[in-house]
Parts: structure tokens; sequence; C-alpha cells
């Protein structure tokens, strides 16, 4: 059983840094992409970053581009979310997904395969 789950949320002043941690089971995700995506109070799901597995060929939405570096570890089977700069509008239940290969617009639609639960991240003034 596939099972992605998300920690490292809670709340941050405007200015601050959280990283978030994504830890998979249950499949090798070496020829997946792994994403986060976000999804504020009353807006849709959005796209914030993803990951290639393969190769590290990293996307990022405009929005967090320049503040917020996504990674992973093998050996540990978990994908990053590194937040530096946070802002009131980064607000939001922070989703971690994974798919099979994508490329560029691709993997910035949320159609991935596999989901977490999700793990709050809220920034205040």
């Amino acid at each position: 059983q596939v099972q992605l789950v998300e920690s490292g949320g809670g709340s941050v002043q405007a200015g601050g840094s959280l990283r978030l941690s994504c830890a998979t089971s249950g499949r090798t995700f070496s020829s997946y992409v792994m994403g986060w995506f976000r999804q504020a109070p009353g807006k849709e799901r959005e796209f914030v970053a993803a990951i290639r597995w393969s190769d590290s060929t990293t996307y990022y939405a405009d929005s967090v581009k320049g503040r917020f570096t996504i990674s992973r570890a093998n050996a540990k089977n978990t994908v990053y979310l590194q937040m530096k700069n946070l802002k009131l509008e980064d607000t939001a239940v922070y989703y971690c997904a994974g798919r099979q290969y994508c490329a560029g617009a691709e993997c910035h639609a949320p159609t991935y395969d596999y989901w977490g639960q999700g793990t709050q991240v809220t920034v205040s003034s």
C-alpha cells in the first residue's frame, strides 16, 4: 500500500522558514515525479513544486521561485520542501503527491496518482 506522509507544518511569522517532509513507502518512486501542492480555504488546489526522482529536475510555481526549494533524499525515500521568506499568502494546507513521469507544465496539473493527507502551514504578520 502506497503511503505519503507529510510533516513539518506549523505556524510561523512572515519572513520565517519551515521545512516540510514527505515520507514515502509502499513502492519504489525512482521513476516517479514527486510534487507539492497547496490549498487555501475557498481556493483550488495549486501547484507549488515538483521534482523528478530520477534526475532531480525541478519545477516551481512562479509565486514560490527563489523562496522554496524542493529536494529528495534517496536513502530516506523522503521529499522535502524548504520554504523561506514565507508570506501571508503562503498559508494553506500543503500536500505531497506522486505520479509517473511528467515534464514541464504537465507536472503542474493536480493529476497525480498518490496523495498525502496534508499538513497545515500558517503564516502570520
